[in-house]
């Protein structure tokens, strides 16, 4: 193999098949990225068996191959070259790297071992803006289950139905659901794992759309140069619509800084304390916040627009915090029945979008 190529265009794309590389592999071929040099073009490979990617670009090539090469030292190698273009000769298992006034040669595997690609179906394939599927991305894979005896809930849920997509992420003490329009009419659902999406999102640059083809156990991502793939999440999840209910009662209108603010303050000594409490009482067109913990306490109060009968109501300051910072808006509306069901926490410009947050009981 022999290969000449621009050095930057490389190092991104090492960067990006390195999303795929695991730490934790047992597999030494897994801690490669598979390089295979036809047609003028380079195509590189990484895969941990759940994330595979596929990665192409541009090279000067005038003798075709393929060859594995372990992933943190190529791409240490190639970010620290100073040069503009790269000179790569392969010979059987050693790669010689020249780059102006420096020379490397490492030695490589053979790829008969590197796993092949998922085959995904090509049955159905969604087409969705990139922007759009990004933002139900980050207001929804944060609030997965970390508890992996729940598989299903350490992923996200892509329930598509009447023309939607629903985005779901639950862990059993709140729940994110961010809704997008589709032309699919299908109905069919998914659970992905959010390490997956999170890594997705993070090489998702320029493109205008993704497209999803969806498989049996296998999701693919279409991007312009790249292709990711993940495996899907077994199991059943939570009949999370059930949820989801609009008779709230007690209605509070509140500036989402203010709030925030308010709750950092006083999640510092709620975090000092077991059960992490803050608690939140509602009258007289304000939101009195306090939290008692053995080594203190603390009162906040937030001015609000408040419908309905006045309240008190406890959270796990960590729920709630995390489900106020995902909003962008600069209004958000919590919405109450009483102390013992969700609040619902909706943005004000983003309909499509809610955060539901159970709250902790208090002993009378």
């Amino acid at each position: 193999m022999k290969i000449r190529i621009e050095r930057k265009e490389l190092s991104r794309h090492i960067s990006i098949v390195q999303k795929a590389i695991s730490s934790r592999t047992t597999m030494q071929i897994l801690e490669g990225i598979l390089i295979i040099a036809k047609d003028n073009l380079l195509t590189l490979i990484a895969s941990d068996t759940e994330i595979s990617i596929k990665t192409t670009l541009p090279a000067i090539i005038s003798d075709e191959g393929k060859i594995v090469v372990n992933s943190r030292l190529f791409g240490d190698i190639i970010r620290k070259l100073q040069g503009d273009i790269i000179d790569f000769e392969i010979n059987q298992t050693n790669m010689n790297i020249k780059c102006l006034k420096s020379e490397f040669n490492i030695q490589c595997q053979v790829p008969d071992e590197f796993p092949d690609l998922p085959r995904v179906d090509e049955n159905l394939t969604i087409k969705l803006k990139s922007s759009d599927f990004k933002e139900a991305i980050r207001k929804t894979s944060f609030a997965v289950s970390f508890d992996e005896t729940r598989v299903a809930f350490t992923g996200v849920l892509m329930d598509i139905k009447n023309k939607k997509i629903n985005f779901v992420a639950l862990d059993g003490f709140r729940m994110a659901l961010k809704s997008l329009d589709t032309e699919c009419e299908e109905n069919i659902s998914a659970i992905i794992p959010a390490r997956s999406l999170n890594e997705l999102v993070k090489i998702i640059e320029n493109e205008e759309y993704v497209n999803l083809t969806i498989g049996r156990n296998s999701l693919k991502f279409d991007l312009d140069k790249t292709i990711f793939y993940t495996t899907l999440l077994s199991g059943e999840f939570f009949k999370y619509e059930g949820l989801i209910k609009n008779d709230q009662s007690i209605i509070v209108e509140v500036l989402k800084h203010d709030l925030q603010s308010s709750l950092e303050r006083a999640s510092l000594l709620a975090k000092e304390d077991k059960a992490n409490l803050v608690k939140l009482d509602m009258k007289d067109s304000e939101i009195e916040i306090t939290s008692n913990s053995e080594i203190g306490n603390v009162e906040e109060s937030v001015d609000a627009k408040i419908s309905g009968e006045n309240l008190k109501i406890a959270f796990n300051s960590k729920y709630l915090l995390e489900g106020v910072r995902i909003i962008e808006s600069e209004k958000v509306t919590l919405n109450f029945t009483d102390s013992i069901n969700p609040c619902i926490i909706r943005e004000e410009d983003d309909k499509d979008y809610i955060y539901l947050v159970l709250p902790v009981r208090l002993a009378n």
